[in-house]
Parts: structure tokens; sequence; C-alpha cells
């Protein structure tokens, strides 16, 4: 086995871990306040903060404090059936104000919240009720096109599943409506736990197929409301679902920070354009779909309605045209890097130079370190790519399936993200692709994520997700699906050979094949399904 190969055991990863954790008490990163503590004081020092949840149908407005009440009410509610501390709770709802309210609920009595994302099936979802071993279900009746209550005739059940919880007016046998359970007027009794207890399980998409649960503990979750990406810059125009781990961080923004939020419960940019000048928005933040839609919308208006004044992008590959087309609109815009695991890794402030906040995913915020190694977990040299490896106090626990933290951890208590990069001469880092997302050419590894940079630098190029073709000689080609901004448009191979070949890289990363098309698939968070990309792929034709 080579030298720095990880041969690391799950005891080793429980003693690092261990240790870490008496660092981060030391250093000041953990404390022994819950979100119990941290919900009921900051909603007192915070109730009059307003709060919008706006979908096409209109805009609900609230408070802080509002919501905590009846937060608190429900609360009571729920340990009156049963609900303690440690029993796993899992919410399958749109960003909604009564969404809020139960993650608080769940929150105050020391219960495990289990987010979970709106596009999730009866498979992903059976699935996960049983790995968390939920004791109840919180969804909507329906929401959109889908009915909710349908999909639990095809879902497996836990044993352990007692209580189902419908927000909604149709109910299936055995389960009680949001209403029917805030009329179950209780007191609400504050529960004795650790801050190193799990409060949540964050469901994120695995490799195989198979979601895999992300454990965080109190302390895991409350640092990171730390990071300077989350101080208050004005009101705040919420895109992310609530399943997703931005979703949750949000939708607590709030009660813990004071910050004036409006919440969207499904993205559509005509009405974001409107919210942002009724409310005075000043700060917003995505994927690059939520900023080219929302230009693009702009655009539409007569380019004279408000933009925000700020807004950060992270969760897919951003590109540095990406940060100057929306300075060139007027909004502050920079770069972060995250995952479920670890979820504020980097961020480039706003005051950074603009070099800095367009070319890079930012630094290590101000808890995190970062390294970048080889295939055999070796520090690589300054400049050179390596796997980005992270650590520090917002760091997950542990997966649900303690199987899979064996692959995922170097001695040290150091994760392996899966993504590759460079750390520039300033410790800025730089997110080059996935160690997975590789076209392989025969024989020769491509990253996709430079291939999108260099397609993004060619005018008309609105979005592109680049794939592997499946090709009898080569195994694959690259081939790229781009999104043009005007629709009628046409790009044709030989514009992208001569782009690529001034670019001067390697002849065999010049897309083989070309696919125009009006939108690329994505899931609820603006992340491109590439999965669904590559089925749509047949063999390569002469074009």
């Amino acid at each position: 086995m080579k030298a720095g190969m990880n041969t690391i055991t799950l005891e080793q990863i429980r003693v690092d871990r261990e240790t870490l954790r008496q660092r981060w008490y030391r250093e000041g990163y953990f404390t022994d306040q819950t979100f119990t503590q941290r919900l009921i004081d900051g909603s007192r020092r915070h109730a009059d903060v307003p709060l919008i949840f706006a979908n096409a149908d209109g805009a609900l407005e609230t408070t802080v404090g509002a919501v905590q009440c009846e937060a608190m009410q429900l609360a009571g509610a729920l340990q009156a059936r049963g609900l303690a501390a440690g029993d796993a709770v899992v919410i399958q709802m749109p960003t909604t104000r009564e969404t809020l309210v139960l993650y608080q609920a769940a929150l105050l009595i020391g219960a495990v919240i289990v987010p979970v994302i709106a596009a999730y099936g009866s498979a992903e979802l059976g699935f996960i009720l049983n790995q968390s071993r939920a004791r109840a279900l919180m969804l909507p009746d329906r929401w959109r096109n889908i009915d909710f209550t349908a999909r639990l005739s095809q879902t497996a059940m836990p044993p352990s599943l007692e209580h189902v919880i419908v927000l909604g007016t149709t109910a299936p046998a055995g389960a009680v409506t949001y209403e029917q359970l805030k009329r179950d007027e209780r007191a609400f009794t504050a529960s004795h736990i650790s801050a190193d207890s799990v409060c949540a399980l964050i469901y994120t998409s695995g490799t195989s197929g198979v979601p895999k649960g992300v454990k965080h503990t109190h302390n895991t979750l409350l640092i990171d409301w730390q990071c300077p990406l989350y101080a208050p810059r004005g009101a705040f125009l919420n895109v992310w679902p609530a399943g997703h781990v931005g979703g949750l961080y949000y939708l607590l923004r709030p009660v813990l920070l004071g910050v004036p939020q409006v919440f969207m419960d499904q993205w559509n940019a005509g009405l974001a354009l409107q919210l942002i000048e009724r409310y005075r928005v000043t700060d917003c933040g995505g994927t690059p779909f939520f900023l080219m839609s929302l230009l693009a919308a702009h655009e539409a208006a007569g380019g004279s309605a408000p933009l925000p004044t700020y807004f950060a992008m992270g969760g897919a590959s951003v590109t540095p045209e990406h940060v100057k087309l929306a300075e060139a609109h007027g909004m502050r815009s920079c770069r972060g890097y995250g995952m479920s695991e670890q979820p504020t890794v980097t961020w480039a402030p706003y005051d950074a130079p603009l070099e800095k906040r367009a070319a890079t995913d930012g630094c290590a915020t101000p808890h995190n370190e970062v390294r970048l190694v080889d295939e055999t977990g070796v520090d690589v040299p300054q400049g050179s790519e390596g796997e980005i490896v992270v650590r520090g106090p917002e760091q997950f626990i542990g997966y649900t399936d303690e199987s899979l933290d064996v692959e995922s951890f170097l001695p040290g208590g150091w994760f392996k993200s899966g993504d590759l990069g460079r750390i520039d001469a300033d410790g800025y880092v730089v997110v080059t692709g996935r160690k997975k997302d590789l076209i392989i050419r025969g024989g020769e590894n491509i990253s996709a994520r430079e291939i999108e940079d260099l397609m993004m630098q060619m005018p008309g190029v609105v979005e592109v997700a680049v794939v592997g073709a499946p090709d009898m000689a080569y195994g694959e080609r690259v081939c790229a699906f781009v999104v043009l901004h005007d629709a009628t448009a046409e790009l044709c191979l030989s514009a992208v050979r001569a782009h690529f070949q001034s670019a001067g890289v390697a002849k065999q990363k010049t897309p083989e094949r070309l696919e125009c098309v009006a939108d690329l698939p994505r899931n609820a968070a603006g992340k491109v399904l590439k999965r669904e990309l590559r089925e749509r792929l047949q063999l390569p034709t002469t074009r």
C-alpha cells in the first residue's frame, strides 16, 4: 500500500472526532447552548423582525415573534403526543410559514429534524423514514402538482412511525391536520439536552443514488451562523427550498440573527423582481440559474426595476462570467463553497477585489481549514490541483450509515469532499470540478468544469453543462448542453472549435457534440441534473 494511503478505521475516526470536539470547546467555538435556548432568546430580541412568505397567490406578512409564539404552542402539542428529545421528525414541506413553525417546534423539544426536499418520491422518502427511524412525518396534502397524501400509500413506512401531520384539509386515516394539532393546547416544557446531541439529519444525494444521512449537532449547526456570509445586510430574498441545507439555514436566520426575510415557496423570476421592489430587498443569493433568470426577467420588464445590492453564488458551477455579469448590473457579487457535511467552507468577502470574487470561491471561513491532497492523502504542491479536504467545528459528526465514514475521512478528522481544486498564493480556493465529474476520453481524464468555464466565455451562452457522450472508439466524447441568450440563435461546433483553439487548450477537451436546449434539468435548488442529460444521449452522430 502506498505511503499516506488512507487506512483509517471507524475507531480512529471516533478518536479524531473526540479530540477535535474538545479542541472546539477550548477555542470557544462550541458552547453548552442548544437550539432551545437560542430560539427562545432570539425570538425575544428579534420579535418585531418582519417575515414575508410569498407565492403566486399572494404574500403573507408576519414577524419572528408571532411565528415563535405558534412554535411554542406546537412544541407543547408535540410533547403531548409523546414526541421527545432525540426523536426523528421528518419534514417534507415547501417553504411556508408553517414549515418554519414546525422546524422551530421540533428543535424546541430537542427532536432531530429531518428536512426532505419536495422532489423526493415514495422510494426516497421511504428510505429516509426507515433509516432515520422516524417517529413523526410532516407534509402537505398537496403542493403545486404533487399529491403528497397519495404518495403515502406507496411509501414503505417504518414500525417506528407513530404520527403523520398534514398541512391542509385532507388527511389520510390515522393522520392529523396541522390545524387539529394547533388546537391541542399544552404547555411546552424545555428538555435538558446536550449541545453535542444530534439535532438535524440532512439527506444528500449519494453517488449510488441512495440518499446519505448527514448528522449535525446543535454545536455544529449553530457555529455556522457566525460566518460573515449570514451577517445582516438588509432584507434578504430566500430562494433555497426548505428541504435543502441552505433552506434550513435561511429559515432559521431571522430568529437567530434578526434579518428581515422574504421567502418564496417556488422560484419565479418575475415574482422575485416584484418582491425585491415591494419589500426593498438588498440581499439575495443562489445558483447561477437564479441569477440568470432574474436578469432575464429584469430585461423583459424594461430594465428599470431595482435589483439587490448583493448577490452571493454557490451550490453549482459558478464561473467568473456570472460574478462579472452580476457586477455589471450593479450587484456586488461573490462566490462561496460548502456542502451538507460542512455547509460554509469558503466565502469571498464582498470587499475582496473583483478578481478574487469572480475567479475564486473565496478563503476558508474563520473557523474552517482547507487542504488539497493527492490520491494517497498527501498534500499536493502549492498551485497544483488536488482533492479538497476540510475540517472545522461546523463539520458533521458522521453519516447515519457509518460504513460511509471510512471512505470519507482521512486521519486527523479531515473530510474528503470529492471535489477538486487549487489554492492560490493568497489562500483563495478555486473549485475546479468533481473527482467523478470527469469525461474519460481514450483513457484520459477531462474535467467537465474546465470545459464549462471555457464555454461560458463564448458570446450568447447563458448556461452550459458538460457530460460524456458514449462512444464506441473512445469510450466517451465531450458533449456540451448549451442554453443561449436568444432562443432563435444558433451555435455551431465550428465556432466552438475556434474558441477552444484560441484559448490554447488541448484538442481533446474541445466539445465534439453540441446540444442547444431551451433549459437544463435541475432540482429545486437549481442544481443541474447531469444524470438526466446523460440519459438523453445516444451514440454521437456527425454534426
